[in-house]
């Protein structure tokens, strides 16, 4: 997005309506701006640091009593105090697997939002857009995803619309290769 100038050009006079429309603009990138903060991991925390890396860096983190399981040994083990993003508040999970943090899952329940969080998975796959550039895309009658690369990290956002189990999903994982005689 084009910043916008503080004041008109010298000698030139803009119309009130224009002015306003300039003001408004501006109030919301800086609101959007300050509404998708969120979705970079919390400072301090990357992917392949240790869970006593990861106390350190979110002292409020606390361990899951059930932890969730993923194929390739990944434990969610680990959550944090939800967070809000696009409108919901999304709760963050941490994954380790060999000792290390692989992945970080954020979840908000979309079951009470008049679109099954549509408007909030749009946010977030702007967002992505500006901060990984174009994704990957598909869409599915009960899903949409948007996927990006950026380094050593998948970085994925998905929404669920069944109205039952309606949610939005945003995945940091660590990027994992594979030769192609393994698949």
């Amino acid at each position: 997005m084009v910043p916008l100038p503080s004041s008109p050009m010298p000698n030139v006079r803009l119309p009130a309506s224009l002015t306003l429309l300039r003001s408004f603009a501006a109030s919301g990138a800086v609101l959007v701006a300050g509404a998708l903060h969120a979705q970079a991991l919390p400072p301090g925390v990357h992917l392949g640091m240790s869970a006593e890396e990861l106390q350190a860096a979110l002292p409020a983190a606390e361990r899951v009593q059930r932890p969730q399981r993923l194929s390739g040994g990944l434990v969610g083990n680990w959550r944090a105090a939800p967070v809000e993003m696009a409108g919901l508040l999304f709760e963050p999970t941490f994954f380790f697997a060999a000792s290390q943090l692989r992945r970080v899952e954020y979840v908000a329940a979309a079951q009470s939002t008049p679109d099954s969080g549509a408007s909030a998975f749009a946010a977030l796959v702007q967002w992505g857009r500006g901060a990984f550039g174009t994704e990957l895309a598909s869409r599915d009658p009960g899903s949409a995803y948007a996927a990006w690369v950026s380094s050593d990290t998948d970085v994925y956002v998905q929404q669920v619309s069944d109205p039952r189990r309606a949610s939005v999903r945003l995945v940091y994982k660590a990027r994992q290769l594979r030769d192609g005689s393994e698949l």
